[in-house]
């Protein structure tokens, strides 16, 4: 029997123990889609407490502790910082099976060397510790990121974000880390929605153009492209339920383009001509620019109208969506493609019924001399643990070249995610031991420890081509 998180966590065999060790536990992490806050890492913020750094902002802990009865004054509410931490201690021990359970010692380890199982009795303990050590130089936004060894963050951004921070990170002279931003312009293509008007009319002032017409409103996204671009972004990010795709003319454009603006009623069909024409001008965009686009496909938001409206999104709500996704994907894809227009493109699903439609929808468009040039994207939020990061690693080496997958990311709002990357470097790297043991790959520990740190770094530093 092993120990419980030994220094051999989730490697099963010879071989993976010698790729983990040798070739992927050192390698810098390349974190290209996260939720961190830009602000958070040019202030160098100095957290009070762990609930601060720790639990602020985690919809995945948030989930675990309704889950466990605690009330939402302990969660999002006004509780008190040390209550709302040992609500969380005492909730621990009921995540076993959950990959919460083996992230929360991860990172107690790794950041704070607090190897005692959390619990409600040694809550006072690592309380106590992690506040000492809070205090201490390095324990802050920067410091974290620079002891987990990470060359690059990729940031989450709005259209209308300044980009402020960003500017002002890219002129720290001690600080080596790339933080760049990414085109996020969902708000600007839910059209169906009151807030759309408003965002319209923010994008009409930071741009000075009047946008009257569809036409007119793609010229101020472009406006915007092209500011984020010199700011060094080379990314965009949607999320979609699923990717439409319908078919429509310019002067239907411009009359659901208005609806939108006067915030009329506008079908299911309008919205999705309106998105359809927007993705395909803006993926004509990034193709010239030679940015990558990620689509996140497959959430369905806010399912709880009641706790949205106390405590707004991204708070623990979302789940996963069961739509048809293949045949509007495709014809999408294949439009840019006709075009000639398709940049590189990563596809991520939430629902791991569609791992299999993605990952040989991904096939049909590669080539252009890019290794991997359309990806299927890692394990994704709810997938993101154990079984997950295996299933979607096997399907992609079935029928697609795992050699060449960009790797993980930790699409996360904390600054102690990092571990993350460990989590997943273990399990890639027992899949290849196991295939090793089985006979069903070499033995050949270069040939094998080149693909483990191509996966861990590299493949993502010459895909993205940002540092």
């Amino acid at each position: 029997m092993k120990n419980f998180m030994d220094d051999n966590f989730l490697l099963s065999n010879e071989t993976a123990v010698r790729l983990y060790h040798d070739y992927a536990k050192d390698m810098p992490i390349y974190d290209y889609h996260c939720h961190l806050n830009p602000k958070e890492i040019w202030e160098d913020k100095k957290y009070s407490n762990i609930t601060e750094v720790w639990l602020n902002g985690d919809h995945y802990k948030w989930r675990a502790l309704r889950a466990n009865g605690v009330g939402e004054k302990y969660i999002t509410g006004d509780g008190d910082d040390f209550e709302k931490f040992k609500k969380w201690a005492s909730t621990v021990p009921y995540t076993i099976g959950n990959p919460l359970y083996h992230w929360t010692h991860l990172e107690l380890r790794r950041y704070f060397g607090i190897e005692e199982l959390l619990n409600e009795s040694s809550a006072p303990m690592v309380w106590e510790k992690t506040q000492e050590l809070l205090q201490e130089e390095g324990y802050t936004a920067r410091g974290f990121i620079k002891r987990s060894n990470v060359k690059l963050i990729g940031t989450t951004d709005d259209p209308l974000d300044d980009l402020a921070y960003h500017e002002k990170l890219s002129e720290l002279k001690d600080f080596d880390v790339k933080v760049l931003p990414s085109f996020r312009p969902d708000k600007g293509m839910e059209i169906r929605k009151d807030s759309f008007k408003d965002w319209v009319s923010k994008l009409e002032e930071i741009t000075g153009r009047e946008l009257n017409s569809f036409d007119e409103y793609l010229r101020g996204l472009e406006d915007r492209i092209n500011y984020f671009h010199l700011r060094g972004c080379r990314l965009s990010d949607h999320g979609f339920e699923y990717v439409p795709y319908r078919e429509t003319d310019q002067r239907q454009l411009d009359d659901i383009f208005r609806k939108g603006r006067d915030r009329d009623h506008i079908s299911i069909e309008e919205e999705e001509a309106f998105m359809t024409a927007v993705m395909l001008y803006l993926g004509r965009m990034y193709a010239k620019l030679g940015w990558t686009m990620q689509l996140h496909i497959g959430a369905i938001r806010n399912n709880n109208t009641r706790m949205f409206r106390e405590v707004g999104p991204d708070t623990g709500f979302d789940s996963i969506h069961d739509h048809n996704i293949a045949y509007s994907l495709s014809r999408f894809l294949d439009a840019l493609d006709l075009e000639n227009a398709l940049p590189r493109t990563i596809l991520y699903t939430l629902n791991p019924k569609d791992n299999y439609v993605l990952a040989s929808m991904a096939g049909n468009f590669q080539g252009d001399g890019i290794p991997g040039k359309v990806q299927f994207g890692s394990a994704w939020w709810f997938n993101d643990q154990k079984d997950g990061m295996e299933e979607q690693m096997k399907v992609l080496a079935n029928i697609g070249l795992l050699s060449r997958f960009v790797g993980m990311l930790t699409d996360s709002r904390s600054f102690l995610s990092f571990t993350r990357h460990e989590y997943f470097r273990r399990i890639l790297c027992n899949i290849i031991g196991e295939w090793v043991e089985k006979g069903e790959a070499p033995r050949d520990m270069e040939l094998l420890g080149n693909m483990v740190k191509n996966i861990c770094f590299y493949n993502a530093k010459n895909y993205f081509q940002m540092i």
